[in-house]
């Protein structure tokens, strides 16, 4: 089949490298070309915000609630990916402390020298629960937020021991197969878990709303959860 269009997706998250293969096997079965984007949630966010001309939007639950609100995606295109839970790194090698439980995960953040996070939703959350779980104040001088998973892990992998970094499983994974040298110390205790589901909308601004549809729903459909559990995403 000849190619006939190219479909843009733009994206946020640890959905990258689930959405980057589904993307190519949509391709050989499409003939569209698939050209994959992927950034911090609150840029992509904001660029579709801002009407740029992506085809397909792939972002956090709570961005697509807004982006749905707005006008930005069209009705009746969403559809879930997955799920992507929270987890502690260290530097390899180094620190592995225990936080199999609220009690000793707080602990854990108390011994710390440094508590590293995104500024996106993972972030976000970190900050929260610290505060929730009542050490808010005698952790924030600790807390460093960075732009992205990548800079976070990577700046953990060259701080001396007792930083941790908080990121999403499947980001973490991805950087550990790539050489970054950190380890996943544990995920979050289940009882302060924090799952982020990941949506994928046709673009309101998008040229080639029929194929973009068919994209975003093959990004949703039940074969493709096989394809996102690989990679970390349940």
């Amino acid at each position: 089949m000849p190619l006939m269009t190219t479909l843009r997706i733009l994206g946020a998250g640890p959905v990258k490298r689930g959405v980057t293969r589904l993307a190519a096997e949509f391709e050989k079965r499409s003939g569209h070309r698939v050209s994959v984007e992927f950034a911090g949630a609150p840029g992509v966010r904001d660029r579709v915000l801002a009407g740029e001309a992506v085809d397909v939007a792939v972002v956090p639950q709570a961005a697509m609630d807004e982006l749905v609100q707005q006008g930005k995606v069209v009705a009746g295109t969403r559809a879930r990916m997955g799920r992507s839970r929270l987890g502690i790194v260290a530097r390899k090698g180094t620190w592995r402390p225990d936080i199999s439980s609220t009690d000793t995960f707080k602990q854990a953040m108390l011994d710390a020298a440094q508590i590293v996070c995104n500024g996106a939703s993972s972030g976000v959350y970190m900050v929260q629960l610290l505060e929730k779980l009542g050490i808010g104040e005698a952790t924030k001088d600790k807390v460093l937020k960075l732009p992205d998973a990548v800079k976070v892990m990577e700046h953990v992998a060259a701080s001396p021991e007792r930083a941790i970094g908080v990121g999403q499983l499947a980001e973490i994974s991805e950087l550990v197969d790539k050489g970054v040298v950190i380890a996943l110390v544990a995920p979050l205790p289940d009882a302060i878990q924090n799952a982020t589901a990941y949506d994928a909308a046709v673009a309101a601004a998008s040229g080639q709303q029929e194929a973009a549809r068919a994209l975003a729903s093959f990004l949703g459909a039940p074969e493709a959860k096989a394809v996102f559990a690989a990679t970390g995403i349940d």
